[in-house]
């Protein structure tokens, strides 16, 4: 579904990504992990359009959408749902989930049953349901971040690209949030997973890339790279 290679793309003068290959099967939970500051958001901001590639490949469906505009590569079916949440403060949570459909309702992907996706929305994220007219910026942090990922989810997306879904949450709303990532997975969602937690991460995933300084340094199996003496020792706090 996607495959990225050779990915270089950075900041100005500034590379940060160094030939960075990696793919997303259909269906499946990859996850990318890696130290603050391995180029881990710079990788999803580079697929989704936020930032132009300098140079590489990245096929969605069989069609390169390398250096393509955001709403471009959104209305072909990529998903971002960002670091830091980016809810619409000022606008109600039904508002910020239903925006998550604009190309769907402006004829820029298939249309399919809006409204039915919307009740979707609010089975999968009971406490948005609760919420649904009070203003987005309000809600608690674990909250903006579920209404962040069902903004995403509204676009009916190949793929769903997750960035820190756990970043600043208390421990019980980071099993919640997890819990969810999961529920999505058993139904298939094509997922590639940024995370600080990375033995959450691997737990959940089907499979794993390590970035380091911009590039990756290993990958496999969720289980074997848990199982991997010197990714345990660096990354999830065991030896």
């Amino acid at each position: 579904m996607l495959k990225v290679e050779n990915l270089v793309a950075g900041y100005g003068k500034v590379q940060v990504l160094h030939e960075v290959s990696l793919e997303v099967p259909e269906g499946t939970l990859v996850t990318l992990i890696g130290s603050n500051g391995a180029g881990k958001t710079t990788t999803l901001r580079a697929l989704s359009g936020m930032i132009a590639p300098q140079s590489g490949t990245i096929r969605m469906d069989g069609a390169d959408i390398a250096g393509l505009p955001t709403h471009d590569i959104a209305r072909r079916g990529m998903a971002h749902s960002p670091e830091g949440r980016r809810v619409f403060a000022t606008l109600p949570v039904a508002d910020n989930i239903l925006l998550g459909a604009f190309t769907r309702a402006t004829g820029g992907r298939a249309k399919g049953d809006i409204a039915a996706d919307m009740d979707r929305m609010y089975g999968l994220f009971p406490r948005l349901a609760e919420r649904r007219a009070q203003l987005a910026g309000t809600l608690s942090g674990g909250e903006q971040q579920m209404l962040a990922m069902a903004r995403a989810l509204m676009l009916s997306p190949k793929v769903l690209l997750l960035d820190e879904p756990s970043m600043g949450l208390a421990p019980r709303l980071v099993e919640e949030v997890f819990s969810i990532i999961a529920r999505l997975k058993q139904e298939r969602v094509t997922m590639l997973l940024v995370e600080q937690f990375a033995l959450a991460a691997l737990d959940v995933a089907d499979y794993g890339y390590v970035l380091e300084n911009g590039r990756v340094s290993a990958s496999g199996s969720a289980a074997s790279l848990k199982d991997d003496p010197a990714v345990r020792a660096a990354y999830l706090g065991q030896h």
